[in-house]
């Protein structure tokens, strides 16, 4: 038996969220649906120009913590804040949450990471990431007994950018791998995808990492190709296991030569897009820890996602666990 369910390492965030208009976004030379890595400069320029703005504990892995939390899952989190406001906020939310988070924070430069958010009518989501201390994380900070107690391990591919947390992934995959533990990933973004494709590829058909999460616009960037089923094809043979959501189509999980479609869930109102792949991942990997079956997994994956694109902010507001419990899916 795991102490935990998953760990998942990331990128630690505060996420600051506003609404915008796309004429906002073309004048300031931001890319509507990607991240953007930004610097202190620009960090404050944006800043200075956002509307109202909503403070929230964010992060990819640390969303899907949150999430797997929040379905009644045992979540660990690894990554690196800074002794100030933000990162006193971070660390709050995220054991409020009731999340295993132990990484000490060490000084206060860099400051925490922020990510300045421009939500538009859509609800599509343009990210501007100043990353801060999350450049810190390195091998120093991984708990080598919470990884041989997680079931499965999860990162975000952002941490990529980081120089040193590579390091530290690849030391969490070995001691995971030693343990008879899994390793998973998120592709986090088409551009991520651009920066890092053959990184990526490398991790999957090394073994290195088991299961992947990605988009389908990530997919295809992947294997750099416009047809979807070659590139299907393509990630069933590089991993063990696949999971592509397809936003308002649902998803689709790849297992060798098995796919299994899932139906997105009705909803009344898209509000914000921001911490839907996040939370699609924290519903499957608490199915999948719980040997449930894989269209059980997305089924999982789905709710959540549904629940959270319905409210501001990338963590969900609500117990996911009785969302899914109404829905019979646990």
């Amino acid at each position: 038996m795991s102490k935990f369910d998953v760990l998942t390492v990331g990128n630690a965030i505060v996420d600051i969220l506003a609404r915008c208009d796309d004429s906002f976004l073309t004048e300031n030379g931001i890319i509507k649906g990607a991240m953007n890595l930004i610097d202190a400069e620009r960090a404050e320029l944006l800043y200075s120009k956002m509307g109202p703005a909503v403070e929230a504990s964010g992060g990819s892995a640390g969303n899907t913590a949150a999430g797997i939390a929040s379905l009644g899952g045992k979540a660990a989190y690894f990554g690196k804040v800074a002794e100030d406001q933000l990162g006193a906020i971070f660390q709050h939310d995220i054991r409020a949450q009731g999340v295993h988070y132990q990484t000490k924070p060490e000084g206060a430069h860099p400051p925490t990471a922020r990510s300045m958010i421009f939500v538009t009518a859509d609800g599509e989501r343009s990210m501007n990431t100043y990353l801060g201390a999350c450049v810190d994380l390195g091998p120093e900070h991984v708990e080598p007994d919470v990884v041989a107690q997680s079931a499965v391990t999860y990162f975000e591919g952002y941490l990529w950018d980081p120089p040193r947390a590579k390091e530290a992934i690849l030391d969490c995959a070995r001691i995971a791998h030693e343990n008879g533990r899994e390793v998973s990933m998120t592709l986090s973004d088409p551009f991520c995808v651009g920066r890092y494709r053959a990184e990526f590829l490398d991790l999957m058909r090394s073994g290195t990492v088991d299961i992947v999460f990605a988009n389908k616009q990530e997919v295809l960037s992947l294997y750099e190709t416009e047809d979807f089923d070659l590139a299907l094809t393509k990630i069933a043979a590089d991993c063990k296991l696949a999971a592509v959501t397809l936003s308002e189509e649902g998803a689709i999980i790849v297992r060798g030569d098995e796919r299994v479609k899932i139906d997105a869930f009705a909803i009344p109102e898209l509000v914000d897009t921001t911490g839907a792949g996040d939370l699609f991942a924290s519903g499957f990997l608490v199915g999948y820890t719980q040997g449930r079956t894989l269209a059980d997994c997305g089924k999982l994956g789905c709710l959540s996602a549904a629940i959270v694109i319905q409210q501001i902010g990338p963590r969900p507001m609500q117990s996911l666990k009785d969302a899914a419990t109404r829905e019979g899916l646990l």
